[in-house]
């Protein structure tokens, strides 16, 4: 006759196992996020997370999941830091960083500026470019920014940007995503560079979407929408929940 205590011991022991992975919690690090909208989808799924920004969080935000200063620590591998609220919290590491720097000086939509009022050469592609000195420097300064976010110490990252002007010598983006995907009546092409992480992929499409206005400020233009949000956090928390754990940075 079978003996069915193993097999029972093993649905067990699986069972088990498949509980504690689903109960596990990700630490989530939202670079450059204010709005908080991508830290609420992933506090909404359960997970440990916090948006930092040299701004404090929006109004009707959480203080207690934002961390209102510079980044740059994080990004390299700092896990203890104060909360906007004003308390000190500490991670064991972070799991994901999602990064959202700064793209004044970078997004191809800039270009027209970097050659205003030219007053230098700069040499690219081989060539001799006449440039704005003073828009070209913060170019480079954000370019460095963005390379600290896309090298950040955690196992999973993903940094998103419009299109960069050639000029900033970006590397090739992973994927990209449009709000219209997700059930969002606008259209606006948004890039990732990935590390660790498969391309978002549609959910809902909606038909026929707007442009999305561009004469809006640059601040409120950028964020996220709560739907892509949701599908971001969904996504992601879900592969990163069923791939090896032990993937190291």
């Amino acid at each position: 006759m079978k003996d069915t205590r193993l097999s029972l011991t093993s649905a067990g022991a699986c069972a088990h196992a498949s509980a504690r992975k689903q109960a596990r919690k990700l630490n989530v690090l939202i670079a450059c996020e204010e709005s908080q909208t991508e830290c609420a989808a992933f506090r909404a799924l359960g997970h440990n997370a916090y948006s930092c920004d040299i701004q404090p969080c929006r109004r009707g935000g959480n203080p207690y999941w934002h961390i209102h200063g510079d980044v740059t620590p994080l990004l390299h591998g700092d896990t203890a830091f104060n909360v906007q609220a004003g308390f000190l919290r500490c991670v064991s590491r972070w799991d994901l960083i999602i990064a959202h720097p700064p793209c004044t000086y970078l997004s191809k939509i800039g270009c027209p500026w970097m050659h205003k009022d030219e007053d230098a050469e700069v040499c690219f592609d081989g060539k001799m470019v006449r440039v704005n000195f003073d828009r070209y420097m913060k170019m480079c300064s954000g370019r460095d920014f963005f390379f600290e976010c896309l090298n950040a110490q955690a196992p999973f990252v993903a940094v998103e940007n419009p299109i960069p002007m050639k000029l900033a010598q970006l590397p090739k983006p992973t994927t990209f995503i449009d709000p219209s995907w997700f059930g969002v009546k606008y259209t606006k092409k948004t890039l990732f560079w990935l590390k660790n992480l498969p391309p978002i992929l549609p959910e809902r499409f909606f038909p026929n979407p707007k442009c999305y206005v561009t004469s809006s400020r640059g601040k409120y233009r950028s964020r996220t929408f709560p739907q892509v949000a949701a599908a971001i956090a969904k996504q992601w928390s879900e592969y990163i929940l069923s791939t090896d754990s032990n993937i190291t940075i």
